[in-house]
């Protein structure tokens, strides 16, 4: 009895534990397993280093369309490439901390502090950069609230934050690592799919 009671009493505190280690901001809706949602994590959130190529979907009140992406990411550095009608031909979106750069094929490169903003303006419809740094690896962004539903195997199933509903419906292992291969972006009168065609995390 008393070791029934010792085991109840160290999972209830490592349940408490699980919940506990939510970062602040977030709030866990309903659907998977605390623990098992932060060991996921932790196996996610160290990877600041990769290479994505996908196809990225576009429908907006504006105009609807499709292309293909290019992502390099160097810990605070990224360089995003979009081909095809949704960039307006070749696009490269560069940032750091410093600032980003937008460059469109034919016209002169753009600088700013915000590449939402400067994408909004320039090709008439947002691109949460900052945000997607997060999202794209199945995490939610540190720096604004969120609302958090996990899937039956603990990982993102749907996440609220910014203004933007993200769905995740499709995962995949890669490098024994569990990263998003499908995920829909909704919010700010715009509709995004990126379906990941190939991940290239770097684990070192």
């Amino acid at each position: 009895m008393i070791r029934m009671r010792l085991a109840a009493t160290l999972g209830l505190a490592l349940l408490l534990t699980a919940c506990g280690n939510l970062h602040q901001r977030e709030a866990l809706d309903f659907g998977g397993d605390p623990a098992a949602w932060q060991a996921h994590r932790q196996t996610v959130e160290p990877i600041t280093d990769w290479t994505l190529q996908g196809k990225l979907g576009l429908r907006s009140l504006r105009e609807s369309g499709s292309g293909t992406l290019y992502w390099l990411q160097q810990k605070d550095a990224y360089d995003i490439r979009l081909s095809g009608p949704l960039g307006r031909g070749a696009t490269r979106i560069a940032g750091d901390q410093q600032g980003v750069t937008l460059e469109i094929a034919g016209q002169p490169s753009l600088s700013a502090t915000s590449a939402e903003e400067l994408v909004e303006e320039q090709i008439g419809w947002r691109l949460p950069v900052d945000n997607l740094l997060w999202w794209v690896r199945g995490l939610p962004a540190p720096n604004s609230p969120s609302r958090l539903q996990l899937d039956t195997d603990s990982r993102l199933a749907r996440l609220t934050q910014a203004g933007w509903v993200i769905e995740y419906s499709r995962y995949q292992q890669v490098d024994g690592v569990t990263l998003p291969q499908r995920m829909q972006l909704s919010g700010h009168d715009v509709l995004l799919t990126l379906v990941v065609t190939q991940w290239e995390p770097d684990l070192r």
